[in-house]
């Protein structure tokens, strides 16, 4: 059995202190108690005739990897910095992000035995993908604590994986493929006065009628909301873009036209991957409900939009809800149809209405509140996952943590290719058995292939 080896841990600043605090929103505030966000990719190590500069050692690609971050926190300074509580009068809490520069995690760790095919071409997600990342089990109000932002990069046989956990509270997955994007940006081009063509933008967003700092009412039944997860796997299933097209053009055919709308091509994969679930789910009955919860953006949907490299989180859940018997009486084109209706009512007035009855009425999202049969689906195709070279290649795979998985947990990533999409599936392993073998499903997903 592979074993990790840990070379080193040190914490990593940025190199210029600033004295800044940033209010957290109500988008912020109700992820308190759920995990930080954990993404990773998957790099060969550098070509020994293309990359003569990267591939004496790998000390010198650590080193670089950490002089580079440290360049990059001077951009995200809340990065660096911890959560502050304060309690109220009225015994509610508050939060803000001190950006001290108590600095971000950096630990090296090597898989002597482990290949990047080890794990790329295995069916089900080996375990150990989870051991790849730093801060696992840590909530985000811990980040009073803990750092706010921790990378593990892991050395296999033939490349490295670098991990990044980011807390949740600070940043969306708009933000944190920001981040890693200019991290990335900054390392190949090895400048530290690199301008990074979007800068963040750290203030937060609050509208006039709001008044900062939000009280909140956390409680322990919050802090302590403990519940047990079934048996759980996790399987990448890969849609290519002639697969998507088809399944886009069938929906829209079938539902889109007669009433004018157009179904995307996420609405149209999702849908294909719902039905599937509800397929193969042992014990299902008929006229049981079932969600898809959806993450709406709201950067694009307010008037005016926010500003571009806003950094922090800006979205929120909808719900589409049928039965069994419903999503079994038609084809997936009908299930892309009601996810489309239900996105189509998020407009800036939504937005809004979400953002005033959330300050009102506080509710923090329990993990044990999303995990009865509902799918959500977190992540974006439209997040530049394959352009972030460090110096020595495009990575090869996209993998995320084990933070916030349970069962009907579906992250989407892009495909390495163009116009693809992959998604990363955490069922039981009973439903995930039961899907490879749905040949209506399968029909539409492609085998990946390794560069």
């Amino acid at each position: 059995m592979t074993k990790l080896q840990v070379v080193s841990t040190c914490v990593i600043r940025s190199q210029k202190s600033i004295e800044k605090k940033i209010q957290l929103t109500p988008w912020d505030l109700q992820l308190l108690t759920v995990d930080s966000i954990q993404k990773g990719l998957f790099f060969h190590k550098p070509n020994l005739q293309q990359h003569r500069e990267l591939a004496k050692s790998s000390s010198e690609i650590i080193n670089r990897l950490k002089i580079s971050l440290s360049d990059t926190l001077n951009h995200f300074p809340l990065l660096a910095g911890r959560l502050v509580v304060s309690k109220n009068s009225d015994d509610t809490l508050s939060f803000f992000v001190d950006c001290n520069n108590e600095g971000a995690e950096f630990t090296f760790v090597t898989a002597p035995d482990l290949t990047v095919a080890d794990i790329l071409e295995q069916t089900y997600m080996p375990k150990i993908v989870k051991s790849f990342f730093p801060l696992n089990g840590v909530r985000n109000y811990e980040g009073v604590s803990k750092p706010l932002l921790a990378v593990q990069v892991t050395e296999l046989v033939d490349g490295f994986f670098i991990g990044c956990t980011i807390n949740h509270c600070v940043a969306d997955g708009t933000s944190f493929w920001h981040f890693f994007n200019c991290w990335s940006e900054i390392a190949r081009n090895g400048d530290s006065n690199l301008i990074v063509n979007k800068p963040p933008v750290l203030d937060r967003w609050f509208p006039e009628f709001v008044a900062s700092p939000i009280h909140v009412p956390l409680s322990k039944e919050h802090v302590h909301d403990e519940f047990d997860l079934p048996l759980l796997e996790e399987r990448v299933f890969h849609f290519s873009k002639e697969n998507i097209a088809q399944l886009k053009a069938k929906a829209n055919s079938e539902y889109g036209n007669d009433q004018k709308i157009c179904i995307s091509s996420l609405q149209a994969v999702l849908a294909h991957l719902w039905q599937s679930v509800i397929r193969c789910r042992c014990g299902t009955n008929a006229d049981e409900k079932f969600s898809f919860k959806l993450l709406i953006g709201a950067r694009p949907r307010l008037q005016p939009h926010l500003l571009e490299g806003y950094f922090g989180n800006a979205v929120h859940f909808v719900n589409v809800t049928t039965t069994a018997r419903e999503m079994l009486e038609h084809d997936s084109g009908w299930a892309a149809l009601q996810m489309n209706k239900v996105v189509s009512t998020q407009t800036h007035e939504e937005v809004m209405n979400f953002y005033q009855s959330w300050v009102k009425n506080p509710k923090i999202v329990k993990k044990s509140e999303v995990v009865a049969n509902s799918l959500i689906a977190s992540s974006s195709s439209r997040f530049d996952v394959y352009g972030n070279d460090f110096g020595w290649g495009r990575p090869v795979a996209v993998r995320s943590g084990a933070g916030n998985k349970h069962d009907g947990k579906m992250t989407i990533f892009c495909g390495a290719e163009q116009g693809s999409i992959d998604i990363e599936a955490c069922l039981t392993p009973e439903t995930l058995h039961a899907m490879g073998q749905d040949t209506k499903f399968m029909g539409a997903v492609s085998k990946i292939e390794i560069v």
